[in-house]
């Protein structure tokens, strides 16, 4: 069955939204034996990827990723957002450990969810967060619609996210990141079929699997070269070989997260 997001709901809301946390896959890969978040990954702080932002629950937890690409605008996964109101959520910036107590909070004044948005595995998988309180830390370059080069095959990409460490795992206390090649379009249309829709999404993973995001990455950065050209979206698991994992491909939807950020 293809089409598992890497969102991961709190155990508070697992049992309002079953369906959704049954089907959430979403963490960082790590290289380890023992089960680690970022599958594959090595860990890392948020003074190293100052962007990169927790999206909690009103009790601050964890359940995706965001990139925080102006003072207030963080740039997420339309399907982290599905069902939240602006009361339900909080967006934590730096803070590399999740039971840590540091870092800038702040409620969210907007959710932007893209109109189009339907279902992770059908594409448009956007959404743009806009911040009661200003964050104090460096944002991220985010691409342009006309860079559509930096998707090319074998280009290397950086995730990051303190999804679980391995399927249907625990997840990581500390930030984790790591790095996988960009599939190409026909690789991942093999692995996927009809479920990857080219305009709107872009696969990075290796054909032996091993490093992947997984279950509470969703929302988080796609990096090339340092900019943000990807959200950490869906894949069939966590690091299976043959299925890499998916990301929308944000050169698609720039114009319409730069109209947000603008707003």
């Amino acid at each position: 069955m293809f089409g598992l997001t890497r969102a991961r709901k709190t155990a508070a809301t697992v049992v309002a939204t079953a369906a959704a946390a049954a089907s959430a896959l979403l963490a960082s890969p790590t290289a380890s034996a023992a089960p680690q978040p970022i599958v594959g990954g090595t860990t890392t702080t948020t003074t190293a990827y100052p962007f990169m932002m927790q999206i909690t629950d009103a009790s601050q937890n964890q359940f995706c990723g965001g990139t925080l690409v102006a003072p207030t605008k963080v740039v997420t996964a339309a399907h982290c957002m599905v069902g939240e109101t602006t009361g339900s959520v909080r967006v934590i910036g730096g803070r590399t450990y999740l039971n840590g107590t540091n870092g800038t909070v702040s409620r969210v004044s907007k959710i932007w969810i893209n109109p189009d948005y339907t279902d992770a595995t059908n594409g448009d998988d956007v959404a743009v967060l806009t911040l009661s309180t200003s964050m104090p830390y460096t944002t991220a370059k985010y691409v342009t619609s006309s860079q559509t080069s930096v998707y090319a095959a074998g280009t290397t990409a950086r995730i990051l996210g303190w999804g679980t460490t391995a399927e249907n795992g625990g997840s990581s206390n500390q930030l984790r990141t790591a790095t996988v090649p960009v599939v190409s379009d026909s690789g991942c249309r093999s692995s996927y079929g009809s479920d990857f829709v080219q305009s709107d999404m872009v696969c990075a993973g290796y054909t032996s699997g091993g490093v992947d995001t997984c279950q509470g990455d969703s929302g988080g950065p796609l990096l090339i070269g340092g900019v943000l050209a990807g959200i950490t979206s869906w894949g069939e698991g966590c690091a299976e070989a043959g299925y890499p994992g998916v990301y929308t491909r944000l050169t698609t939807f720039s114009d319409l997260v730069t109209a947000q950020v603008g707003s």
